[in-house]
């Protein structure tokens, strides 16, 4: 069931180029899995990739690293590493990679991202260089421009915009073959202290919008559950979390009805440095 299933995918990701684009742009983080990914809002390490605003909040230089694997399959497999670096001044600046993929298919990139907090606004921009290879087809380069911006509204209720994409990169001329562009936007709003209420609308251009919801419950002061759902997969997510001193550990857990379950785990390390 799993080699059919592997050979439908892959008949998807040769002939049908927005499968094959599917993973740029997509959230990182477990954290953000565990909410279907309504993380648009959210600060943070992982924020480098889900809207680049959100790394302005940082004040330790931080590192991660992320695994995840789609529908059981080893194929699926992808491993992601973040840094981001804060300076008092110039704002905080960040370098992502992952690798997604097999000698089948693969997809790569590299990125660079800056951001600054400017009051109650944070402001970012991000490049990446995608690598896309199709066995037998040879490999593809595009470069894509995005940005980023994230507020608090008032106390408590917080507002997110992301553009991934702006330049609307191609990988080939052959059908204009394009990475997607995707925008985002959400809100999150915090009743109290341990409730967090997340919810984003995606709408990646020649598709149906997706509208994300999730929700984030600290069980204990170190220890969150989240849940979420997504409307256009019919996907359930379902994560926890944990720190222990200065690393925090998150998984989170994705089922739905076609094709399957995925698992997502990321670890991120704080340096310790003097407070800004």
């Amino acid at each position: 069931m799993k080699l059919l299933l592997r050979t439908i995918l892959y008949f998807s990701f040769l002939f049908v180029p927005w499968v094959a684009r599917a993973q740029a742009g997509m959230p990182f983080g477990a954290r953000a899995a565990g909410l279907a990914n309504a993380s648009v809002t959210h600060p943070g390490l992982w924020a480098l990739q889900n809207n680049v605003a959100g790394i302005a909040s940082l004040t330790k230089p931080q590192v991660g690293v992320q695994t995840s694997n789609q529908f059981g399959i080893r194929a699926f497999n992808t491993v992601a590493l973040h840094s981001v670096y804060p300076t008092t001044r110039y704002g905080n600046y960040g370098i992502s990679i992952s690798s997604f993929g097999d000698d089948l298919y693969s997809q790569q990139h590299i990125g660079f991202g800056a951001a600054h907090k400017l009051g109650q606004f944070s402001l970012g921009a991000k490049a990446d260089v995608w690598q896309v290879a199709v066995q037998g087809y040879g490999s593809r380069k595009a470069v894509t421009l995005s940005i980023g911006g994230q507020a608090e509204i008032i106390p408590d209720l917080y507002f997110g915009v992301h553009a991934f994409n702006l330049n609307q990169a191609k990988l080939s001329s052959f059908e204009d073959e394009r990475l997607p562009t995707i925008l985002k936007a959400g809100l999150a709003y915090r009743p109290y202290k341990k409730l967090l209420l997340a919810a984003e609308t995606e709408k990646q251009i020649e598709f149906d919008a997706d509208f994300k919801a999730g929700l984030e419950y600290m069980l204990l002061e170190k220890l969150p559950l989240r849940s979420g759902f997504s409307t256009q997969t019919n996907q359930l997510t379902f994560g926890t979390g944990f720190t222990a001193r200065q690393l925090q550990i998150d998984y989170a857990f994705s089922s739905a009805t076609l094709p399957g379950n995925s698992h997502h785990l990321s670890l991120v390390y704080t340096f310790r440095t003097p407070e800004r």
